[in-house]
């Protein structure tokens, strides 16, 4: 049995309106076990037999886009955000003000191409560092004002992402450890 973080894309944004209480009715229609939503963001935490996120992103999706709502997945193992949580390049930025250090959930590596172009077009004072699929961005000014997502698309990065702030991430984190004791 895997236990799993789901995050949607997008959603409870403008018209992308989805009640939590309804993806957890989706997600247990899709036969998924021991369901818990976190926030009002598109997080679901929940047990299935499928090993591969890549068919559990497919089968989330195809239900979304069924339910009416068309948006991306991702999903992490516990292990996986476990690993998240470790490999934080921004620990004390992530104790003093936890909700401008945000993780960018990828389905593939980060481009480090896009990475290193990035400084050419735009000099904010945000940092970033790539581990893997996840993108660390700490938001020193705060995230309302940056520019950097506009940056970021002007470069293309992967359409595959969503994002988390540290409290979120280690919320998810914690739900996934203490089902699974």
């Amino acid at each position: 049995m895997m236990r799993w973080a789901a995050l949607l894309k997008g959603v409870n944004l403008n018209e992308r309106k989805l009640p939590m209480a309804d993806l957890k009715a989706l997600v247990e229609w899709l036969g998924y076990r021991d369901v818990t939503t976190l926030l009002a963001s598109g997080n679901v935490v929940f047990a299935c037999d499928e090993t591969d996120g890549a068919k559990v992103e497919a089968a989330i999706e195809a239900a979304l886009d069924a339910y009416g709502l068309n948006t991306d997945v991702v999903v992490r193992s516990a292990a996986d955000l476990q690993a998240i949580l470790a490999a934080n390049p921004f620990p004390e930025a992530a104790l003093a003000r936890p909700n401008h250090v945000v993780v960018l959930f990828h389905r593939d590596s980060v481009p480090a191409d896009r990475l290193d172009a990035l400084p050419q077009i735009y000099q904010g004072r945000e940092t970033l560092i790539a581990r893997g699929r996840e993108l660390y961005v700490d938001y020193i000014d705060g995230i309302g004002a940056s520019k950097l997502p506009q940056a970021m698309a002007k470069l293309k990065f992967p359409r595959i992402a969503t994002a988390r702030n540290w409290n979120t991430v280690v919320k998810l984190a914690t739900l996934l450890e203490d089902a699974h004791s």
